[in-house]
């Protein structure tokens, strides 16, 4: 049973341990769990700052319903961060609706998403508690991007894209789960909102995206989809959104826009036991190991919405530093109206839809880490 109102699942993760940085400069006690108390400790102490003053507790526990839930009781948010979320985001989001507690996640891997408010929304929702997926840098700077949109009278389509630089890998950040995401998209259908309805992106389709940033057009791929586009399939405000995701540089994009084509031309009817090990392989030839902490000076973000009507034309940009930190910021803005009491929606919603974007970019904002403009064009 937690002896805390906020549980980390996934304290050994980089980005379960940026949480904890948050919550610990927030002053939130929190319960911090993981599958090897051990390791998980070892790597607290180098990596989580300030740990000396917070107030915690480390638990260890197997990945199951039964034993998730047992920990997660008498808390009151569950943070996450266990990857890929395909493979294991579903345990933990059964064991915090059995728990009674909120679910909150860092993923934006579309088909999990669509997964968990097919099986999970209305459960949660009856339960009075919030499940929200994609709390994260990404997809939540595009969506309060598109939120600042929406706010212009007579918008109804969106096209919103994530354009990011320091994201070499584990050269420049990015984790061994978030790796193991991104090929495992190649399994996956991906899709984009068009008059309401999901619809499926060919496997070949790429962006050349066009921002005043940027000298030169972002490469970028549909990413699995993005979270936004299932976000706003039932948002009475908007008709169509499409989401790209481009690294403007470097070459990540062509490469990974490569081994989807080769996945689809010789892997995806492979058995999966064999999909599994041509996966692994790929990750481990990328991120062989946990990358170094975020640099301000290294990594720095470009999240835009474009929103159009029938005369209403908007373009709402979020600049933003440090993806993975911010996760961190976001998930403690949502962890501290949880335990207010302050949610405007339960069951599934996004993080803007139950907290308001407003109120996260203020939090980021007073923080250093985004700033947003809205140009009427």
């Amino acid at each position: 049973m937690a002896k805390y109102p906020v549980v980390v699942y996934g304290a050994s993760g980089y980005t379960g341990m940026l949480i904890m940085d948050w919550l610990i400069d927030q002053q939130i006690p929190f319960t911090a769990v993981a599958r090897n108390a051990k390791r998980a400790q070892e790597m607290m102490a180098q990596r989580v700052v300030r740990l000396e003053s917070a107030t915690y507790e480390l638990v260890e526990t197997e990945h199951s319903v039964a034993a998730l839930a047992k920990v997660f009781k008498g808390a009151k948010v569950v943070c996450n961060t266990v990857g890929p979320f395909v493979q294991y985001g579903a345990v933990a989001v059964e064991a915090a609706l059995e728990a009674g507690c909120h679910c909150i996640d860092t993923t934006g891997e579309q088909s999990y998403i669509l997964e968990m408010r097919e099986r999970f929304g209305d459960l949660y929702r009856q339960a009075g508690l919030l499940l929200a997926p994609s709390t994260a840098y990404m997809y939540t700077f595009a969506e309060i991007a598109a939120e600042l949109a929406l706010e212009t009278q007579g918008i109804d389509c969106l096209e919103t894209a994530t354009l990011c630089r320091g994201t070499r890998f584990a050269a420049a950040g990015v984790t061994v789960g978030s790796t193991a995401s991104i090929f495992g998209m190649a399994r996956v259908k991906q899709h984009y909102l068009w008059e309401k309805q999901l619809v499926e992106h060919p496997v070949t389709t790429s962006f050349n995206v066009v921002d005043p940033s940027f000298m030169q057009p972002v490469f970028a791929l549909p990413w699995s989809g993005t979270s936004l586009p299932v976000f706003y399939q039932h948002d009475a405000r908007v008709r169509s959104c499409i989401s790209a995701v481009g690294f403007y540089d470097n070459n990540v994009m062509q490469l990974a826009h490569g081994f989807f084509q080769k996945w689809d031309a010789e892997f995806k009817h492979l058995p999966p036991e064999h999909q599994d090990a041509v996966l692994q392989a790929a990750v481990q030839s990328t991120t062989p190991s946990m990358p170094a902490r975020e640099r301000t000076t290294g990594v720095r973000t470009v999240d835009f919405a474009i929103g159009r009507g029938q005369l209403a034309a908007v373009r709402a940009t979020v600049h933003g530093l440090t993806a993975y930190i911010s996760t961190g910021a976001l998930q403690t803005a949502a962890v501290t109206k949880l335990l207010d009491g302050e949610t405007q929606r339960v069951g599934f919603a996004s993080a803007c839809k139950a907290f308001g974007h407003r109120y996260l970019l203020g939090f980021l904002e007073a923080r250093g880490l985004a700033r947003a403009t809205v140009t009427h064009l």
